[in-house]
């Protein structure tokens, strides 16, 4: 919809799942990557000028910039979107994990050109896959529904002028979403205290800090996440400690993402930073946070981590 193209450049944050910047490269665009930074863990407003500049300098015109809200937590949209505005390149937000979540009382996924939500079965609410895209306009959203049901041009027959794809959702999954939308806000309280749960009861503990919320911000708090420093720690204990006592137990963690620009299959992508989204994932790990998790479940999880410490 942004006329993203062959060898266009495409800024992404670097600490987001490869979902975030594989469509750059489905374009034959260039992913260019931004380090966080640690107030929110999103993409650093900082980082991301240095690299516009730095690419302008080279004679490359960036088409977009793709933001994520983390787990839930707001980007700095109001820097990011100055900045955006300054060198007149549109915003995506990469909603997928925020449903709920707003800064000052304005929504995640509405301060850009476009966003996305993801229904993906691990979300607040679900349709056992899919999503949305939130557009500003109703030609833009027109031409999203056309290009993603098959490009069919207005004839009786099969006409195409247009390469199309088949990315619609189905009526029964959109139906399942509609229904579960009326239960979002019980969602969102209910991770937002299993959240509070944990940290009242680990936030005691020397090296064991979580993802922050600044002023102004409301995360959905989808995932509960927390740092380990093992320089910190007592007994210089790690957040892979962490995990693996908690697998023996047949609870599943997982480690924060790992940066894009460490993966290998964008090791030759431009990165801008500092190494804050390294030492993020180098030191952080995702709880247990579903909202169907009883208070025996939140239990057992900080027992078991508490005895590690003690």
């Amino acid at each position: 919809l942004l006329g993203v193209g062959n060898q266009d450049e495409v800024i992404c944050q670097s600490m987001t799942f490869s979902a975030s910047a594989n469509p750059v490269v489905y374009q034959g665009a260039v992913p260019v990557f931004i380090d966080s930074e640690l107030d929110t863990w999103n993409m650093s407003p900082e980082h991301l000028e240095i690299a516009i500049k730095q690419r302008l300098s080279k004679g490359k015109k960036v088409k977009a910039i793709i933001v994520v809200h983390l787990y839930g937590m707001p980007a700095k949209m109001k820097e990011i979107c100055l900045i955006a505005e300054k060198y007149e390149i549109p915003v995506i937000e990469d909603a997928a994990e925020a449903l709920g979540s707003s800064h000052y009382g304005k929504k995640m996924g509405t301060f850009s050109q476009f966003a996305i939500i993801s229904f993906n079965g691990n979300k607040i609410i679900t349709t056992s896959g899919g999503g949305a895209l939130i557009c500003q306009n109703e030609k833009d959203a027109e031409k999203a529904r056309f290009l993603a049901t098959q490009a069919r041009d207005p004839a009786p027959h099969y006409q195409h002028s247009h390469i199309g794809y088949n990315y619609r959702l189905s009526n029964i999954c959109a139906g399942i979403g509609r229904g579960q939308l009326m239960v979002l806000d019980e969602r969102v309280a209910r991770r937002r205290e299993i959240f509070n749960r944990y940290k009242e009861a680990l936030q005691h503990y020397s090296g064991i800090t979580f993802q922050p919320e600044s002023i102004g911000m409301f995360s959905n708090r989808w995932l509960t996440s927390m740092l380990i420093d093992p320089d910190v720690t007592h007994y210089n204990i790690t957040q892979e400690q962490i995990r693996n006592i908690l697998e023996a137990e047949n609870i599943e963690t997982r480690p924060l993402w790992k940066p894009l620009h460490l993966q290998p299959v964008f090791k030759d992508a431009p990165y801008y930073g500092e190494g804050i989204s390294e030492e993020l994932f180098n030191k952080g790990i995702c709880l247990p946070s579903g909202s169907n998790m009883n208070l025996s479940d939140i239990r057992r999880i900080i027992s078991k981590i508490t005895y590690l410490f003690k």
